[in-house]
């Protein structure tokens, strides 16, 4: 095929790019940055996108962060590409700071006891085995089993989910108030050089039209003088 790469990466280069893009993590947030910047909608559009891509970075979606942002960005109207783009706050960098905050905030407002940083990945980690295992029933004589769900769903989704809504809100207003200016003043400046190389150009055939109509009329054969008229002898 076509866009099949010639060496297939392996699990374990996988899991490395994902933690360390190819180029760095720098060159990856200068795409983002560059492909915001280029979004045809007003800033305060593109803002309330960044707002709900950071947003949806706080919830234990996992795997459904862009659709979550898609529809927060729809019902806010705010721009759904660049949405998508801002999940890219929540990382394998991010997510670990995210998860441990947001469990720590939702067992304290519910009143559950702590749950430790590790047992976290360990939860997300049971819970989708025991999901595939189960959807593999489906087809198989397998018996379905949701006790590690159900435990993780009390545990650690529950609490993830109530204590990652309002840092979620904070940090999403205020990267959009942070956006706004800085879109909308690039945006500016980007009509105001549009505008001048309409300019420039229009001069430049105003010009050239000019100069070809000044070498025509240099170039015209003078009209003939009056002849004299030769008296008959």
């Amino acid at each position: 095929m076509v866009f099949k790469r010639r060496q297939p990466r392996s699990y374990a280069e996988a899991i490395a790019r994902s933690f360390y893009p190819r180029g760095g993590w720098a060159r990856a947030g200068r795409y983002i940055v560059h492909r915001l910047r280029r979004l045809p909608d007003p800033a305060h559009k593109i803002s309330r996108g960044i707002a709900c891509g950071v947003f949806a970075s706080f919830t234990p979606f996992y795997g459904l962060h862009f659709v979550t942002a898609a529809i927060a960005a729809y019902l806010i109207r705010g721009n759904i590409l660049a949405s998508m783009l801002a999940t890219f706050f929540g990382n394998p960098l991010t997510f670990p700071i995210i998860a441990t905050f947001s469990v720590e905030l939702g067992t304290w407002m519910l009143g559950m006891p702590h749950v430790p940083p590790q047992e976290i990945l360990l939860g997300f980690s049971l819970a989708s085995i025991e999901l595939w295992g189960n959807f593999a029933a489906i087809f198989t004589s397998a018996t379905m089993s949701w006790t590690e769900f159900h435990a993780f769903y009390s545990r650690i989704f529950l609490p993830y989910l109530v204590g990652g809504i309002a840092p979620g809100i904070v940090v999403g207003t205020a990267f959009y108030f942070m956006a706004n200016p800085v879109i909308a003043s690039y945006q500016r400046g980007r009509i105001k050089k549009l505008k001048q190389r309409f300019e420039a150009k229009r001069r430049a055939m105003e010009m050239a039209k000019a100069k070809k109509q000044a070498e025509a009329e240099t170039a015209k054969p003078d009209e003939p003088g009056l002849g004299v008229t030769r008296g008959h002898d």
